[in-house]
C-alpha cells in the first residue's frame, strides 16, 4: 500500500539521487542484490515510466548509499518513494508494490 508521507528532510534532487528528476514525477526505489521483489519492483516500474513522459524511474542500491537510506528512514527494500516534480516525498511504498497502486500514487501527483 503507498503512504502518504512528507519527508522532513525536504526535497531530493539529481545531486542527492545521482540521476535527473522526472519533470512530473520520479519513482525512486531503494533495492539490494539478492531481493527477488526488488527485481520485480524494478521491471514492474519500468515499465510503468516507459509510458509516461515526464515520469523517471531511479533504483539506488542500498547497501551502496547507507547514508542515503538512513537520512530517509529506509527499512526494508524494496521500498518506492514516490516524488512530486520539485523533488519532495509525497508517498511511499515498502513491499513489491501493484501496478494499481503505482497508477493511483502517480495520479494524485497530476
Amino acid at each position: 500500500m503507498v503512504k502518504p508521507r512528507q519527508n522532513k528532510y525536504g526535497s531530493l534532487n539529481e545531486e542527492v539521487l545521482g540521476a535527473p528528476l522526472g519533470a512530473n514525477a520520479t519513482l525512486v526505489q531503494f533495492s539490494t542484490v539478492f531481493c527477488t521483489p526488488c527485481r520485480a519492483t524494478k521491471s514492474l516500474l519500468q515499465n510503468i515510466v516507459a509510458d509516461m513522459p515526464g515520469v523517471a524511474h531511479i533504483d539506488i542500491d542500498a547497501e551502496e548509499r547507507l547514508e542515503l537510506v538512513r537520512k530517509l528512514d529506509i527499512r526494508s527494500t524494496p521500498t518506492t518513494l514516490f516524488l512530486d516534480s520539485q523533488g519532495l516525498e509525497v508517498g511511499r511504498a515498502v513491499g513489491a508494490p501493484s501496478r494499481a497502486q503505482v497508477l493511483t500514487a502517480l495520479q494524485a501527483l497530476h
